[in-house]
């Protein structure tokens, strides 16, 4: 459902004002090319806006239905309602050493008792992130023959771009590098990447389905989200795909319609960490599901406890704001000025989202019935363009809207 801010209470033209303002901002910033905003209130779209164009020479114009590279968005987007409903179904225990499931951790003495809760949180020493890529070039940057080749053969099947194929032993090489990676004694917020590339693997474990079409039949179709998904080169969406990075390293082109992030490449395109693409409104469906605590039509995919608990803030105490997989407000937001603030200082602790690297943030607020989808390439020409952060876009963006609710409407 679609209405004019007016009809909820908001005031229309102080949103537009402020938004038009941002976003042309960060687009004359470099910040990025082009982006959109999606924004709910209860279950009802009040605003959905694009600006910009896909790339600086301004051919593309952003449109309303472009198909992003979602980052790390995946996260919980992907394995995460997957493990909730695992959760639910008593087929994984967030308090159980890890190992109990995964097999390949019960021999090694740092992980073999680190619990499902303290990883989704960010809360186990785990390193945050192993750049794979290292192990398939070469110093000189060329490409090992022994791992990527130029065309596919029944050693090398998995797809990692336009011309590259991963040889079949790779992703064991990957899971083994995970298994034998260092665990920090300290227990304290770090956030680690890690296992959301392992989760796949588990959640077809623990199903005996098809990790994409498990998340097809038990939550997308389900949802209506019928563009959220892997590989979106290989359904033919009519749907445009705004590109992301011009990568000078491994694939020497510009990445479009293949993930920006080198792990989940090397992994065929399907991971836990990235891979997902999507729209504002299928990420609209989908953050409405969490805002409803796993209701949709009345039906519920997910119990509303589970939801809550995933939804809240495990360790305080450790100075560590993570829910179990979602990010969280920094724990003091509420009275930290606008430019410090994390999401917006209005934002009530009850809300709940993540971010992703390509410059893309989604946000749901149970409280306020607030839902925040902003979508860009940020990363576009180059990773190195880090305005969208410097400059706070996102969480202004948003403090807009709850400032505009109940504003005197003008319109």
């Amino acid at each position: 459902m679609h209405a004019y801010p007016s009809k909820l209470g908001f005031d229309g033209t102080y949103i537009n004002q402020k938004v038009d303002s941002i976003m042309e901002m960060g687009i004359d910033s470099l910040a990025f090319p082009g982006a959109q905003l999606l924004v709910a209130k209860n279950d009802t779209v009040i605003f959905h806006k694009a600006y910009g164009f896909h790339t600086y020479d301004s051919i593309q114009p952003v449109a309303l239905n472009d198909l992003y590279d979602l980052a790390s968005v995946t996260k919980i987007s992907g394995p995460l309602p997957a493990l909730m409903k695992l959760v639910d179904e008593g087929k994984l225990d967030l308090d159980k050493p890890f190992s109990t499931y995964w097999e390949p951790w019960r021999h090694r003495k740092d992980k073999k008792d680190l619990t499902l809760r303290e990883i989704l949180a960010h809360q186990a020493g785990l390193v945050p992130y192993i750049v794979f890529l290292q192990k398939v070039l070469r110093k000189n940057g060329k490409i090992k023959k022994r791992f990527v080749h130029r065309s596919s053969d029944k050693r090398y099947q998995g797809q990692i771009y336009d011309g590259l194929y991963i040889n079949n032993r790779f992703e064991r090489k990957m899971n083994r590098i995970i298994n034998r990676s260092k665990v920090s004694d300290e227990k304290k917020y770090v956030y680690s990447g890690l296992t959301f590339l392992i989760f796949p693997s588990l959640i077809e474990q623990l199903t005996g389905t098809n990790y994409q079409t498990y998340l097809d039949d038990n939550f997308y179709r389900p949802l209506g989200c019928h563009t959220l998904g892997y590989l979106p080169e290989e359904n033919n969406y009519v749907n445009a795909i705004v590109p992301t990075e011009v990568d000078t390293l491994f694939r020497k082109t510009l990445v479009k319609g293949w993930v920006h992030d080198e792990n989940a490449s090397l992994k065929g395109g399907v991971s836990g960490n990235a891979g997902l693409f999507g729209t504002a409104d299928d990420l609209a469906k989908l953050m409405l599901f969490y805002q409803n605590y796993g209701d949709v039509d009345g039906k519920q995919l997910i119990s509303i406890k589970t939801v809550k608990e995933f939804t809240e803030v495990q360790y305080p105490e450790n100075e560590n704001r993570r829910g179990l997989g979602f990010d969280k407000p920094i724990l003091d937001n509420a009275e930290l000025p606008l430019e410090e603030a994390y999401p917006s200082p209005l934002a009530s602790p009850k809300s709940f989202g993540h971010s992703g690297f390509t410059g893309t943030f989604v946000w749901a607020d149970p409280e306020n019935k607030l839902t925040f989808i902003f979508l860009s390439n940020r990363v576009y020409p180059s990773r190195e363009h880090r305005q969208l952060y410097d400059l706070n876009i996102r969480t202004a963006l948003q403090d807009v809207f709850y400032k505009a609710e109940g504003l005197n409407i003008q319109n």
